[in-house]
């Protein structure tokens, strides 16, 4: 997949909606995009391995942590695990760890920070139900783009050439 997000922008001015930049890439992928997935977790991962665990078919899995910068709900074992069921990304507000693994995995990952702790594992969260950050409201179903100049959502998907 090939894009460039400035060029989306300008050609589908008003249709996307932009990120702001508060994430940094962790995935060796650093073009990504594809249909949305969410779960929203709080310093919590049991639903994330759940979720990932399940076929991606390009799809992008977003995580809203409430962006806690108390622990990572995504490490190198769980990225992996994405990108061996087609995942395409995975978009986290909150950290991720196993930084320097997860730059060798073909995966797209945006977080807020790395952090060492592993979260806790009490099955707490809420799949496929829209969340919002970084100034976007992410819709499951609705489409994702990212790459070293930002992030954009559409409703439908968007011609990338």
């Amino acid at each position: 997949m090939q894009f460039s997000t400035a060029d989306l922008c300008d050609r589908n001015e008003g249709a996307v909606r932009i990120a702001i930049p508060a994430l940094r890439s962790f995935g060796q992928r650093r073009v990504f995009g594809g249909a949305i997935a969410t779960l929203k977790c709080f310093e919590d991962n049991s639903l994330v391995r759940a979720a990932l665990s399940g076929a991606g078919a390009g799809r992008v899995f977003v995580i809203d942590g409430g962006g806690s910068l108390r622990c990572a709900l995504v490490g190198d074992r769980l990225a992996q695990l994405a990108a061996g069921n087609g995942w395409s990304g995975i978009v986290v507000n909150g950290c991720v760890r196993d930084s320097r693994a997860l730059a060798g995995i073909p995966i797209g990952v945006l977080a807020l920070a790395a952090h060492p702790l592993r979260s806790v594992k009490k099955g707490v969260g809420e799949a496929d139900v829209p969340v919002r950050f970084c100034g976007v409201r992410f819709v499951p179903g609705e489409f994702l783009y990212a790459d070293e100049d930002g992030l954009l959502v559409s409703e439908a998907p968007l011609q990338l050439s």
